[in-house]
Protein backbone atom coordinates (compact mmCIF):
# COMPACT_ATOMS: atom_id res chain seq x y z
CA UNK A 1 0.00 0.00 0.00
CA UNK A 2 2.69 2.49 0.86
CA UNK A 3 4.81 1.82 -2.47
CA UNK A 4 1.40 2.31 -4.10
CA UNK A 5 0.75 5.87 -2.62
CA UNK A 6 4.75 6.89 -3.28
CA UNK A 7 4.31 5.68 -7.03
CA UNK A 8 0.95 7.96 -7.01
CA UNK A 9 2.46 10.84 -5.22
CA UNK A 10 5.36 10.70 -8.00
CA UNK A 11 2.86 10.20 -11.00
CA UNK A 12 1.16 13.75 -9.86
CA UNK A 13 4.18 15.70 -9.05
CA UNK A 14 4.76 15.84 -12.98
CA UNK A 15 8.11 15.60 -15.11
CA UNK A 16 10.58 12.90 -16.13
CA UNK A 17 9.78 9.87 -13.84
CA UNK A 18 10.25 5.90 -14.45
CA UNK A 19 8.98 3.39 -11.80
CA UNK A 20 10.68 0.22 -11.76
CA UNK A 21 8.78 -2.84 -10.31
CA UNK A 22 10.22 -5.91 -9.11
CA UNK A 23 9.67 -9.20 -7.49
CA UNK A 24 11.41 -11.44 -5.14
CA UNK A 25 14.28 -9.40 -5.09
CA UNK A 26 17.57 -10.93 -3.52
CA UNK A 27 21.35 -10.87 -3.98
CA UNK A 28 24.57 -11.81 -2.59
CA UNK A 29 24.66 -9.27 -0.26
CA UNK A 30 22.16 -8.26 3.30
CA UNK A 31 19.46 -10.87 4.10
CA UNK A 32 16.67 -12.46 1.36
CA UNK A 33 15.62 -15.66 0.20
CA UNK A 34 18.76 -17.22 -1.26
CA UNK A 35 21.00 -16.43 1.60
CA UNK A 36 18.38 -17.48 4.01
CA UNK A 37 17.50 -21.11 2.64
CA UNK A 38 21.13 -22.04 1.94
CA UNK A 39 21.63 -21.18 5.89
CA UNK A 40 18.59 -23.15 6.81
CA UNK A 41 18.97 -26.15 3.90
CA UNK A 42 23.06 -26.43 5.74
CA UNK A 43 21.67 -26.62 9.47
CA UNK A 44 18.29 -28.26 9.05
CA UNK A 45 17.56 -31.51 7.88
CA UNK A 46 13.89 -30.90 6.90
CA UNK A 47 13.14 -27.89 5.55
CA UNK A 48 8.91 -26.96 4.42
CA UNK A 49 8.81 -24.11 1.28
CA UNK A 50 5.73 -22.84 0.10
CA UNK A 51 4.35 -24.56 -3.52
CA UNK A 52 1.31 -22.74 -4.24
CA UNK A 53 2.74 -18.97 -4.94
CA UNK A 54 4.24 -18.13 -8.30
CA UNK A 55 6.25 -15.33 -9.04
CA UNK A 56 9.40 -13.54 -10.86
CA UNK A 57 13.13 -13.62 -8.99
CA UNK A 58 14.97 -10.80 -9.58
CA UNK A 59 18.84 -10.81 -9.03
CA UNK A 60 19.37 -7.35 -7.91
CA UNK A 61 22.75 -7.04 -10.01
CA UNK A 62 20.38 -7.69 -12.49
CA UNK A 63 17.85 -4.95 -11.70
CA UNK A 64 21.16 -1.95 -11.09
CA UNK A 65 22.55 -2.98 -14.89
CA UNK A 66 18.75 -1.99 -15.78
CA UNK A 67 18.87 0.82 -14.02
CA UNK A 68 22.73 1.93 -15.65
CA UNK A 69 21.32 0.75 -18.88
CA UNK A 70 17.94 3.11 -18.82
CA UNK A 71 20.16 5.97 -17.22
CA UNK A 72 22.79 5.40 -20.43
CA UNK A 73 19.86 5.40 -22.65
CA UNK A 74 17.90 8.33 -21.42
CA UNK A 75 21.23 10.41 -21.83
CA UNK A 76 21.91 9.28 -25.38
CA UNK A 77 18.33 10.30 -26.15
CA UNK A 78 18.20 13.04 -24.30
CA UNK A 79 14.81 11.54 -23.56
CA UNK A 80 13.00 10.09 -20.69
CA UNK A 81 10.62 6.97 -21.16
CA UNK A 82 8.18 7.93 -18.43
CA UNK A 83 6.12 4.98 -17.28
CA UNK A 84 5.81 2.57 -15.13
CA UNK A 85 7.74 -1.00 -16.01
CA UNK A 86 8.30 -4.30 -14.17
CA UNK A 87 11.79 -5.83 -13.91
CA UNK A 88 12.64 -9.11 -13.19
CA UNK A 89 14.54 -12.04 -14.63
CA UNK A 90 12.79 -14.29 -17.28
CA UNK A 91 10.25 -17.20 -16.46
CA UNK A 92 8.64 -18.18 -13.47
CA UNK A 93 8.56 -20.14 -10.50
CA UNK A 94 6.83 -21.47 -7.25
CA UNK A 95 8.76 -20.60 -3.98
CA UNK A 96 9.75 -24.12 -3.80
CA UNK A 97 11.30 -25.04 -6.78
CA UNK A 98 13.00 -22.09 -6.33
CA UNK A 99 14.61 -23.52 -3.15
CA UNK A 100 15.48 -26.51 -4.89
CA UNK A 101 16.98 -24.58 -7.59
CA UNK A 102 19.67 -22.97 -4.60
CA UNK A 103 19.87 -26.31 -2.90
CA UNK A 104 21.12 -27.74 -6.44
CA UNK A 105 23.47 -24.66 -7.20
CA UNK A 106 24.72 -24.33 -4.23
CA UNK A 107 25.76 -28.20 -3.94
CA UNK A 108 23.75 -28.69 -0.58
CA UNK A 109 23.14 -32.56 0.35
CA UNK A 110 20.82 -34.08 3.38
CA UNK A 111 18.24 -31.39 3.75
CA UNK A 112 14.89 -32.34 2.20
CA UNK A 113 12.88 -30.09 0.99
CA UNK A 114 8.64 -30.47 1.84
CA UNK A 115 6.17 -28.62 -0.33
CA UNK A 116 3.45 -27.10 1.60
CA UNK A 117 0.71 -24.67 0.82
CA UNK A 118 0.28 -20.70 1.58
CA UNK A 119 -2.60 -21.94 4.36
CA UNK A 120 0.00 -24.45 5.91
CA UNK A 121 2.97 -21.92 5.95
CA UNK A 122 0.61 -19.33 7.89
CA UNK A 123 1.92 -15.75 7.26
CA UNK A 124 0.98 -13.13 8.63
CA UNK A 125 0.59 -11.14 5.28
CA UNK A 126 -1.37 -12.18 2.82
CA UNK A 127 0.71 -13.11 -0.70
CA UNK A 128 -0.81 -13.58 -4.38
CA UNK A 129 -0.80 -16.82 -5.98
CA UNK A 130 0.33 -15.62 -8.89
CA UNK A 131 2.43 -12.67 -8.85
CA UNK A 132 4.88 -13.23 -12.66
CA UNK A 133 5.97 -10.10 -13.63
CA UNK A 134 5.77 -9.39 -17.70
CA UNK A 135 8.91 -7.57 -18.50
CA UNK A 136 7.68 -6.92 -22.56
CA UNK A 137 7.51 -3.16 -22.04
CA UNK A 138 10.59 -2.83 -20.59
CA UNK A 139 11.89 -4.91 -23.09
CA UNK A 140 10.48 -3.37 -25.98
CA UNK A 141 11.23 0.43 -24.44
CA UNK A 142 14.75 -0.07 -23.62
CA UNK A 143 15.47 -2.47 -26.44
CA UNK A 144 17.72 -5.40 -23.64
CA UNK A 145 17.20 -9.14 -23.16
CA UNK A 146 16.83 -10.13 -19.84
CA UNK A 147 18.37 -13.25 -18.54
CA UNK A 148 16.16 -15.91 -17.11
CA UNK A 149 16.16 -16.28 -13.34
CA UNK A 150 18.21 -19.98 -13.28
CA UNK A 151 20.49 -18.39 -15.23
CA UNK A 152 20.44 -15.34 -12.70
CA UNK A 153 20.23 -17.08 -9.84
CA UNK A 154 23.70 -19.03 -10.54
CA UNK A 155 25.66 -16.12 -10.97
CA UNK A 156 24.58 -15.04 -7.84
CA UNK A 157 25.12 -18.67 -5.91
CA UNK A 158 28.49 -18.64 -7.15
CA UNK A 159 29.38 -15.49 -5.50
CA UNK A 160 27.52 -16.67 -2.25
CA UNK A 161 29.11 -19.87 -2.07
CA UNK A 162 32.45 -19.13 -3.24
Amino acid sequence: ESKLKGEEALQTVGGDWIILRSSWLYSEFGANFVKTMIRLMKERERLAVVNDQKGSPTYAADLAEMILHILQVTEEQQEWKTGIYHFSNRGETTWFDFAREIKRLAGIEGCELLPISTEEYGAPAQRPSYSVMDSSKIRAAFHVEIPRWEEALKRCIDLVVK
